[in-house]
């Protein structure tokens, strides 16, 4: 519920994880077009385009497993490729293989040490705890590409700092974030989580509120504006943003589950 990744490089969107669903299909269940693809890569097997064409059919789909057995295949071919190991990297990160994405970040950027895969990188050690991230968004720091990827390295190590319990150091990076692009929601949110589990509920739901003045749609922040007036026991206000973020996001089983907790479903 409380892990992001960085919106702007990576193919997973979300800001809160709610429910993501990390499906794999058997290729024999798969729907008619990525069979057509199937057959026509077995006539081109060389067709790169044409693979590359069913590996994003297949993740479409949620296929996640033979889409990176065709990646695999694109590797055999061109495995100093960076494009590839980049996509492969994506697919094992939504695959849920935290291993397998950093194993196929890093072939990525020692191929190409491009900000967005180190960032990448840094974002999955930062939630592992490991203090290469840092290293990471430091080096990406030094390359001065402006406020876009300074907000993006803020975020990630107030990610790890917030994990690691360094909450002062936290704050001050997501603070930062915020200051480089006030419409970073994740750091909003995470932000929001350092106060919530630290019960000073007043500022959780201060920093709440403001990311919905910024994103009145943002359904996450009503939904864990909801928690945090659970947590200091006003059940009627829990209830009404907790109403508010089904109202934007009916597939948020959360807030289901503590409307009927609540009994208020």
């Amino acid at each position: 519920m409380k892990q992001y990744v960085i919106p702007a490089f990576l193919l997973l969107l979300l800001a809160c994880k709610q429910n993501e669903k990390k499906g794999t299909q058997q290729e024999s269940a798969i729907p008619e077009t990525a069979q057509k693809l199937y057959n026509q890569v077995a006539q081109y097997p060389d067709s790169t385009a044409l693979r590359i064409q069913l590996v994003n059919t297949l993740d479409s789909i949620g296929a996640l497993t033979p889409a990176l057995a065709q990646m695999d295949s694109l590797i055999a071919r061109d495995s100093l490729n960076f494009g590839i190991w980049f996509h492969k990297a994506q697919l094992s990160e939504k695959a849920g293989d935290t291993s397998g994405a950093l194993r196929s970040y890093d072939k990525a950027a020692r191929i190409y040490p491009s900000p967005d895969a180190l960032l990448s990188m840094a974002n999955l050690f930062a939630e592992k705890k490991d203090e290469r991230s840092i290293i990471l968004c430091d080096q990406v720091e030094k390359l001065r590409l402006g406020r876009e990827y300074l907000a993006h390295c803020s975020f990630i190590k107030g990610v790890y700092y917030a994990r690691t319990g360094e909450l002062v150091k936290a704050l001050t990076s997501l603070d930062r974030c915020i200051a480089n692009d006030y419409q970073y929601m994740e750091a909003y949110m995470e932000k929001g989580f350092v106060y919530y589990d630290t019960k000073q509920a007043d500022k959780a739901i201060a920093v709440f509120n403001q990311a919905i003045a910024i994103r009145p749609t943002y359904a996450d922040a009503f939904y864990w504006l909801g928690k945090t007036y659970e947590q200091k026991n006003d059940k009627e206000s829990a209830v009404k943003e907790y109403q508010r973020a089904l109202v934007l996001d009916p597939s948020i089983q959360e807030a289901t589950d503590a409307l009927r907790r609540l009994g208020a479903s």
